[in-house]
């Protein structure tokens, strides 16, 4: 699959900039990025782009803009108006609009990482794990009780392998549950299950409605239907589709999560494009959750968990091995 291109043309410098950074975060390719009064009318043929993406906020009209519109074979989008403030409400709900629209007209960047499992199901050795510390060593054995303690593992491009690495070096008989929340396409769900979990001592599986997480299991967040919690934990699948335009959404799980499970839930933000989880942060750390993050340099994508290291709530960063070690470090000073 090849990203899917895009030229922008505006005639804020601001503008572009923001744009620029949003598509880019977001997996799409900026091949152009240019002011409609600086660039040659001629030219516009010979740029080899998916979509148009034209925002003017003080040109009235523009004979590049007419040309366009009458003879250019490819979508031409309007922009959303000017980007407000970064890291506010107003101006996640203008990048939802504008990603959502993109996705709906040239394709979403996110559809790649279903094929890319194959990779993950070649034979590959199995990664050392780390060793149980002796307060957890000493514990009776937790699996299949509900888990006092529940974890939302949080992925989009790059997702599947750096949770692999977290799994696989994570030993058994940690007080923990995970849930998975991967953005991926339709019909990869087996794939996923089989591709993450095929080294790991960690069960990893779909959701049982009207049960609990339990101590060490992976359950993988649904693409389709919201994923929420009754009364007494239990998982309850309800028949409304995720807030767009991410499947499933991040941040909605993690309001979810953290109204149920308040001090006693974190959140791992691993490699992603966007900024999804980032709006719902301050909700998780106000109910007494803990967030982290994959670093950027080990991740295929880093702009989702560098977009909530840049908010300042994310208190513990590391590479997927080094974040299995500080919860088991976590887990056993808890324990001690």
């Amino acid at each position: 699959m090849h990203t899917a291109r895009v030229a922008i043309l505006a005639d804020s410098p601001l503008q572009r900039h923001v744009l620029q950074q949003v598509l880019a975060d977001n997996g799409y390719h900026v091949v152009l990025n240019s002011d409609p009064e600086r660039f040659d009318e001629a030219e516009w043929p010979s740029v080899a782009t998916d979509l148009w993406l034209i925002d003017l906020s003080q040109l009235e009209e523009s004979p590049l803009v007419d040309v366009l519109l009458e003879e250019a074979e490819v979508p031409i989008l309007f922009g959303e108006g000017q980007a407000p403030e970064r890291f506010t409400d107003p101006f996640n709900h203008w990048e939802k609009r504008l990603i959502g629209k993109l996705k709906r007209l040239i394709g979403d960047p996110v559809a790649a990482v279903g094929p890319a499992l194959e990779t993950l199901l070649q034979d590959q050795p199995r990664p050392p794990r780390l060793a149980l510390p002796e307060p957890l060593a000493n514990l009776p054995l937790p699996a299949g009780d509900p888990a006092p303690e529940v974890w939302l593992l949080a992925a989009s491009i790059g997702g599947p392998a750096a949770v692999k690495a977290f799994l696989d070096a994570l030993p058994g008989g940690l007080p923990v549950g995970f849930l998975y929340a991967q953005h991926i396409g339709d019909g990869f769900a087996a794939n996923l299950l089989r591709a993450v979990g095929r080294h790991s001592q960690w069960h990893i599986q779909g959701v049982r409605p009207g049960e609990p997480i339990r101590c060490g299991e992976v359950v993988v967040v649904p693409t389709q239907q919201e994923l929420t919690f009754s009364a007494n934990g239990a998982l309850d699948i309800v028949e409304r589709a995720w807030p767009e335009p991410y499947t499933p959404s991040i941040s909605q799980m993690m309001l979810n999560l953290a109204q149920h499970f308040g001090a006693r839930c974190g959140v791992i933000v691993f490699s992603g494009m966007g900024n999804d989880g980032t709006a719902s942060a301050p909700y998780v750390r106000r109910r007494g959750g803990t967030l982290w993050t994959q670093s950027a340099s080990t991740c295929v994508a880093s702009s989702m968990p560098e977009s909530l290291r840049e908010s300042g709530l994310a208190t513990f960063t590391a590479d997927p091995r080094g974040l299995a070690e500080a919860l088991v470090a976590r887990l056993a000073e808890q324990h001690s």
